[in-house]
């Protein structure tokens, strides 16, 4: 069975970006977002937060970078 890829939206980027920075855990993001957890640090690296600096990810600059 073919996997479905979904592209995340702004929305979806701003509520990872309120659940960073209120100290949820990445696992914890990717249930509630409904998507893998490696969709969520793919998209951490996108807005800026890579290297384990979670509280810098930025949804407007994930959102630039497509």
């Amino acid at each position: 069975m073919a996997r479905k890829y979904t592209r995340l939206s702004f929305e979806n980027r701003k509520a990872i970006e309120r659940m960073c920075k209120s100290g949820i855990k990445v696992n914890e993001i990717a249930e509630a977002m409904n998507v893998h957890r490696a969709t969520i640090y793919h998209e951490l690296q996108r807005g800026g937060a890579g290297g384990g600096k979670r509280q810098q990810y930025s949804a407007e600059l994930a959102q630039r970078t497509i």
